[in-house]
């Protein structure tokens, strides 16, 4: 059975904490954007995005990049990689680029997503804000904001759902059936 880590109340907490954090963090929102991993990140992107607006009256822009292609374990899996949409419609060049994920686990992912975004242009700097940060990290990978930090035994998985998707914003701590 499903144990419910996060609900609809924690994630808006943790939105607003995290938003507020980077505009701490980087002096205000000058040169700032955002781009989320396909496809938990691109949804905390954009609201991300949507309470900066709030705080700061500033629209940045918000991008969503897809790195199904640079994962380092693709010709491992049995099936073909899902494709996604990569948008990012701005020039991220000389730019802090905040890079959004749902979930950080071993931190392949996010070096997959760190290489996709250099062929976009170079950034002046990386960050990376996440909702959970469950550990176990493979890379020497850490981020800048993270929403939750929930230890997880290697056996466990965090799921991530979404109102986007139709459903409750919540995080589930899921065990594996060994």
């Amino acid at each position: 059975m499903p144990k419910e880590l996060l609900n609809t109340k924690d994630f808006e907490r943790i939105i607003s904490r995290i938003a507020h954090e980077i505009i701490e963090k980087n002096k205000g929102t000058d040169d700032l954007c955002l781009v989320g991993i396909q496809r938990g990140g691109v949804h905390i992107a954009e609201r991300i995005a949507a309470k900066i607006k709030s705080i700061e009256d500033i629209s940045l822009s918000v991008g969503s990049l897809d790195i199904s292609l640079y994962r380092d374990d693709i010709g491992m899996k049995k099936s073909q990689p899902t494709v996604r949409r990569t948008d990012i419609p701005f020039n991220i060049t000389d730019q802090k680029v905040i890079l959004v994920d749902d979930v950080l686990f071993t931190g392949r992912s996010i070096r997959a997503a760190m290489d996709a975004l250099m062929d976009f242009g170079r950034p002046a700097q990386i960050q990376l804000a996440v909702l959970v940060d469950r550990g176990h990290r493979e890379l020497p990978i850490r981020a800048d904001y993270a929403g939750k930090n929930i230890p997880t035994a290697l056996d466990e998985n965090i799921e991530v759902q979404f109102k986007e998707d139709g459903l409750e914003d919540k995080v589930l701590l899921i065990e594996n059936a060994g």
